[in-house]
């Protein structure tokens, strides 16, 4: 059976068994950012290569890269989570990524590191995962959103002599914070902030991330700290939603951050999402688009309305790895 073939019957097999978290989001035209007066935004001319339907379709053949992938996972995130005692099946991440990977023939770490917990505590974990999957081989990490920020740190700062990174792909990762992040601060309020935390830690889970994904934090602190490894490669990817469906979790989120940082995916925007080689913006694509999350009933109405999805998610990350082979990583 081709790769296509295997693939889709996967991915066609994970959106029967699971009607996920992600409301309905529209593939109406790309929202038209413009200022006060009417005039062009000018932080479109920022988008770098803007990515339309490039990733529509699984082709038959991608290259396969000489290391394995790591896949690191970002903020709340997890490997694969198992719900209701075995009943159903377990709830993955990288949702069809990890298999599409491996049927073209990579090796795949998916990383797992604490939800919540700080950058330092999430790359300490990541470092550890790292080297007991990898046994000595160089590898390739592919990280989404605050994943991004672990691997930078791990390989900056921690510098493990058991783990040697060829290259670092972030995809949406807030490398410059995100405005949403600061407005959730500030309306939980300083006063606030200790009880919330408190019930948090109360319930198993860290508290560390949530100051460190702010713009200030970032740019003023992470940045000037964390200088890349002129011995990795670094390339990322950014992308922005279309026009918000009124069903869409995004639709506060992204208002906020458009008025302040442009074109966003609901929780990262472009101008945050750049580090290294820009490989470009996908345009209409949603931060849960990005790991495959699309709503089961979006996809079902574009199947019944016989329109084609511009973007899919494991094509996505087939055609990273194709790169990351032509680049003899």
């Amino acid at each position: 059976m081709s790769l296509y073939r295997r693939v889709t019957a996967h991915r066609n097999h994970l959106y029967t068994i699971c009607a996920c978290s992600v409301w309905v989001t529209s593939w109406s035209p790309a929202r038209k950012y413009s200022t006060k007066d009417g005039k062009h935004d000018p932080r479109l001319q920022d988008l770098g290569k803007q990515i339309y339907d490039d990733y529509a379709i699984i082709r038959e053949h991608y290259g396969t890269p000489k290391y394995p992938i790591v896949l690191a996972h970002g903020l709340l995130g997890f490997a694969e989570l198992n719900i209701a005692g075995g009943w159903l099946p377990p709830i993955q991440y990288w949702r069809g990524i990890t298999d599409a990977l491996k049927a073209n023939g990579s090796q795949v770490i998916t990383a797992t590191v604490p939800p919540s917990g700080s950058i330092e505590q999430r790359a300490e974990k990541l470092a550890h995962g790292i080297a007991q999957a990898a046994q000595g081989k160089s590898v390739n990490i592919i990280a989404h959103s605050m994943g991004g920020l672990d691997a930078r740190y791990m390989i900056s700062h921690l510098q493990p002599k058991n783990v040697d990174v060829r290259s670092l792909v972030t995809v949406a990762s807030p490398h410059r914070g995100s405005t949403f992040a600061d407005y959730i601060l500030q309306e939980i309020g300083k006063d606030h902030l200790p009880g919330i935390y408190k019930f948090v830690q109360g319930v198993g889970m860290d508290t560390g991330a949530f100051e460190q994904l702010t713009r200030q934090y970032m740019t003023e602190t992470f940045n000037p700290r964390t200088p890349d490894d002129p011995d990795v490669r670094y390339f990322s990817y950014g992308a922005m939603m279309e026009q918000i469906s009124i069903f869409s979790p995004f639709r506060h989120s992204h208002a906020i951050i458009a008025d302040r940082e442009g074109p966003n995916d609901g929780l990262v925007s472009v101008e945050s999402s750049k580090w290294g080689s820009y490989k470009g913006t996908l345009v209409g694509v949603s931060h849960l688009d990005l790991i495959n999350w699309t709503n089961r009933l979006r996809w079902t109405i574009g199947k019944l309305m016989n329109k084609k999805a511009p973007f899919n998610a494991i094509a996505f990350y087939l055609d990273i790895v194709d790169m990351l082979a032509k680049e003899d990583l």
